[in-house]
């Protein structure tokens, strides 16, 4: 039986914001928004913040100030530029523990899986603190008599990145700093749901004298991403969201001439051969469906039991749900968080109960009960579905994990390839090298877990989504980042 914990748990004090505001060129400054959201704790319903939904000419504001700061900031030695990140790097260890209880508050997820969230987001800037030693070029002399060639990188322009709720932390440091470190400025738009880490972290890096305007926040809705994605003074747009607004945002600004990375949503597979070992695997498992929620692009959604694994590790895995304790984040205990709002929530159970009641899906655990009495909480669900489903197809993102049945590591990896319309992650757990093998070589996703239930690379590997996962040539982070963030100049040279 789920255990649910009621909280009495403090909040950090930067996480009540009241009115917030955008950050451009230096200073704080009221948005002309006339509409304005609600930033509730999902855990508790407390109010945080209001944020603004911005205007086009709050953005213009951005752009404007983010360009009259290029022009300096992309003519600073590029060891001056990692000097910066390397401070920031010290900066966000000192308030790390602050960072942390902040994510949590303000996104609903658990003590544990914020701070993997801040620990992977300082790996990206750890990364960025080489960009002396990554934004190296190449040159061939001789290339022809008397001829010398050379490639030679610089900054991109103006960047802007577009950011989700579910890792409000993390995600905005894929992009900034390897922009910035690169001789880019950035304009962040942090999500409307999760803006209260952004702020903390620009706060830091004004904190330790990052020149103004090479950082800028405007917050908002669709009216903000669209301004962005369209306006002249923006060279390059990185994105991580839905698919479907994934596919817009690299659409409109490939449109307007903009290099774009555009990342959407995900169904990942995982395949449980009969040889996986039990124990550590229903770890994994129920990490990767249920942590954060199931609010994750790496979540593990599908669950395909092969021969009898459905019999032997199946059950167990349903008792392991059986004992997860629901609640506050930041309290004792507690492994599963709600979704981030009520309009979620609803999404969710609406998907359960149409697969249930058309039957598509029966239960193998009802998580719709038992729930604490304030937030948006989903219990951990587990529905055996017929792959014709539309649970087999569409990203619920939640803690709902489907199961289906495979005689063999084949059929399995047909059902994945088949009923699945993205390529965004997939994990085998097994003990077989040659499935091991199989399932690298004819897997559809880009992301490969063996033995791991959420196979996230790590900050100098690219995040290599494919399918309807991700839209452009160069993914975030690795090196795939710092080539998106520059553009190379060929040089060849003859001295008469």
């Amino acid at each position: 039986m789920t255990t649910v914990v009621e909280t009495t748990r403090e909040i950090p004090a930067s996480a009540r914001r009241g009115d917030l505001k955008n950050f451009i060129g230096g200073e704080w400054v009221p948005s002309r928004a006339g509409e304005w959201l609600d930033v509730p704790n999902p855990a508790t319903e407390e109010l945080l913040a209001r944020v603004p939904m911005s205007t086009a000419a709050d953005v213009d504001a951005a752009a404007r100030a983010a360009r009259v700061a290029f022009a300096d900031w992309s003519e600073l030695a590029v060891p001056e530029r990692a000097g910066y990140m390397f401070r920031f790097r010290e900066a966000l260890n000192d308030y790390r523990e602050e960072l942390i209880r902040l994510c949590t508050t303000e996104n609903g997820k658990v003590y544990a899986d914020s701070a993997g969230e801040i620990r992977r987001g300082i790996e990206v800037v750890d990364f960025a603190c080489g960009m002396p030693t990554l934004m190296m070029g190449t040159n061939l002399d001789q290339i022809s008599k008397g001829i010398d060639s050379e490639l030679v990188r610089f900054p991109v322009g103006v960047c802007a990145g577009i950011t989700p709720f579910n890792f409000p932390f993390m995600v905005p440091l894929w992009m900034y700093p390897l922009a910035i470190a690169a001789g880019n400025t950035f304009i962040l738009k942090p999500s409307e749901r999760t803006p209260l880490s952004a702020v903390r972290t620009v706060e830091i890096l004004a904190e330790i004298g990052l020149p103004a305007g090479v950082i800028n926040i405007v917050h908002g809705g669709a009216e903000a991403v669209t301004q962005l994605c369209s306006h002249p003074e923006v060279d390059a747009i990185s994105f991580v969201g839905s698919a479907k607004v994934a596919r817009i945002v690299y659409e409109t600004a490939a449109q307007h001439g903009k290099r774009v990375q555009a990342l959407g949503g995900a169904k990942n597979h995982i395949i449980v051969m009969p040889d996986a070992v039990v124990e550590p695997s229903i770890e994994n498992i129920t990490e990767s469906a249920f942590g954060n929620a199931g609010q994750r692009c790496l979540a593990g959604s599908v669950m395909t039991v092969v021969g009898k694994a459905a019999d032997e590790f199946l059950p167990r895995f349903v008792e392991r749900a059986d004992r997860i304790t629901m609640g506050f984040g930041l309290d004792e205990g507690v492994e599963l968080g709600p979704v981030i709002r009520d309009d979620s929530r609803q999404r969710i159970l609406g998907y359960v109960e149409r697969g249930v009641s058309s039957g598509e899906a029966h239960f193998l655990r009802d998580g719709r009960g038992g729930t604490p009495s304030k937030g948006f909480f989903v219990g951990p669900t587990i529905l055996e579905i017929d792959p014709a489903a539309e649970m087999a197809r569409d990203e619920l993102f939640g803690p709902v994990l489907a199961v289906l049945k495979a005689d063999s590591v084949d059929s399995a990896l047909e059902l994945m390839r088949t009923t699945n319309q993205y390529g965004n992650a997939g994990s085998i757990f097994t003990s077989s090298g040659k499935a091991a093998r199989e399932f690298k070589r004819r897997s559809s996703a880009g992301m490969l877990g063996v033995n791991i239930g959420v196979a996230a690379p790590m900050a100098f590997f690219p995040f290599s989504g494919r399918r309807n996962s991700f839209f452009g040539d160069l993914h975030v982070t690795g090196r795939d980042g710092v080539e998106f963030y520059t553009t190379k100049k060929m040089v060849t040279t003859r001295w008469f």
